[in-house]
């Protein structure tokens, strides 16, 4: 197109004006720090998405962040379990370095059985920059009055304080975790809505998709975060009939069941990403997508090509479908190879919200953006780490290999060569051994122990 000379003053008046009505109508991204969505379901199996190769269950809404952003091939998080992996991903430090590293009791008597207040989490970091927070679904964080999430930063929360969950609104019948007389009893407590608890009407999967959409909607107009903390598709294994009636081809009730329950969660990332556009937010926020931890042994998930499952020191336990979109700033329908961790979604909010962190406790995470700009080279960790407290097994990965030491036993993985973990050449690479045993063993000496005892002291 040729423009005439004589037209572009006007043109560049017009362009002006445009810009002013558009500051007008809504606030410029530049105007304020961007929105952060974390996205987490609880047990999903590696494969267990279709922008991972599940041909299986369609998850065609979850795929949309990674296909109109990044996704992390090399995703993990911080341990093979639920509790722990929570503390991790929400503080964006190791929860070895505090002591939050077994899975908490639900006991809501016992003090620091979860995130010390010690510690700052993602709401604690963004509250003084003027965020509007919420967490929705499963807490898992702490049960005694000291640390449920409104008095931890959020503003609002919808959801449950326990490890699990029943989904049917006829099974909730408790009042509050006083009333809880047998094991697993508390899956069974009415929701709590900002310390009230409330009756529900629907699945609960969908009442938690509901709560998170409505949250966006009120708070559009300010920068937000919004923790949506799916228990699906953790057992118990119950799905509604609308969705199972989408997957009366799997001959295996259990199966059937999972793929249900994923596909609640993923019409209801679909209505949270469909908000996003409504509101023409997409470029004001991040959205990270992930699961807790590799899928379990006990609720059909499917993590080929990794070998082991939630709990393990293996793939199948640490490494899980990892995604991540900021429409007009990251990439779109990328790979990223190098290794990155839950711990980095604090990073990388704090980073770009420009959040200010303690200086006597730094973020293990980091900000990943540069890294998939290109505006930085290379990998934005030196290596990753584990810790098995009870057993002292330890685990590191740098770069292509993984070292996994317990005892006296050595296991050495080229992941690059052996994404299956089916060959373990520690004995013909004796120095490789050492070093990356140096190397865990130092970052291992500043860690803790557990600050409260875990899941099953309580007496039920």
């Amino acid at each position: 197109m040729i423009t005439s000379p004589r037209l572009a003053p006007l043109l560049g008046l017009l362009a002006a004006l445009c810009l002013t009505l558009t500051a007008t109508a809504r606030p410029a991204a530049a105007d304020r720090p961007p929105n952060l969505i974390v996205i987490l379901s609880d047990d999903q199996g590696y494969r267990d998405a279709g922008f991972n190769g599940s041909k299986d269950i369609p998850t065609p809404h979850i795929d949309r962040i990674a296909n109109e952003g990044v996704r992390f091939t090399n995703g993990y998080v911080s341990y093979a379990v639920c509790g722990p992996s929570r503390a991790g991903l929400i503080t964006g430090r190791y929860q070895d370095r505090f002591g939050a590293i077994l899975n908490p009791t639900v006991d809501p008597t016992v003090p620091n059985n979860g995130v010390p207040t010690s510690e700052k989490n993602i709401a604690e970091l963004l509250k003084p920059l003027g965020y509007a927070t919420m967490t929705v679904g499963k807490w898992h964080l702490g049960t005694h009055p000291d640390l449920h999430p409104r008095v931890r930063g959020f503003d609002e929360f919808y959801g449950f304080l326990s490890g699990g969950h029943d989904y049917f609104p006829e099974n909730l019948t408790l009042e509050d975790l006083s009333e809880v007389n047998r094991k697993w009893a508390w899956y069974r407590t009415k929701l709590l809505h900002n310390g009230q608890r409330v009756g529900t009407s629907r699945y609960l999967t969908d009442e938690l998709s509901d709560m998170a959409v409505d949250f966006i909607e009120r708070k559009k107009d300010e920068p937000f975060f919004l923790y949506l903390a799916y228990n699906a598709p953790h057992t118990p294994m119950q799905a509604s009939d609308e969705y199972l009636s989408r997957f009366t081809h799997i001959e295996n009730e259990q199966q059937r069941i999972y793929a249900a329950m994923m596909s609640s969660m993923d019409d209801g990332v679909g209505q949270v990403l469909d908000k996003l556009d409504e509101l023409e937010l997409a470029e004001d926020t991040i959205v990270f997508f992930l699961s807790d931890n590799g899928g379990a042994n006990n609720n059909s998930a499917n993590n080929w090509p990794l070998k082991g499952h939630k709990g393990s020191p293996h793939e199948g336990g640490l490494r899980v479908p990892f995604a991540a979109r900021w429409t007009g700033t990251f990439p779109a329908g990328v790979d990223f190879d190098h290794p990155v961790i839950a711990l980095d979604i604090a990073g990388t909010i704090a980073g770009q919200a420009g959040a200010s962190v303690p200086a006597d406790k730094p973020l293990d995470g980091v900000d990943l953006t540069p890294f998939v700009t290109g505006e930085a080279d290379g990998a934005p960790h030196k290596a990753l780490y584990w810790r098995w407290h009870r057993t002292g097994r330890l685990v590191i990965r740098r770069g292509d290999y993984k070292l996994i030491v317990q005892g006296e036993n050595r296991q050495l993985y080229n992941l690059a060569a052996d994404i299956g973990e089916s060959s373990n050449i520690a004995e013909p690479h004796p120095e490789l051994v050492d070093s990356l045993e140096r190397e865990v063993r130092l970052w291992a000496q500043d860690m803790v122990g557990p600050i409260a005892p875990g899941l099953g002291s309580w007496e039920f």
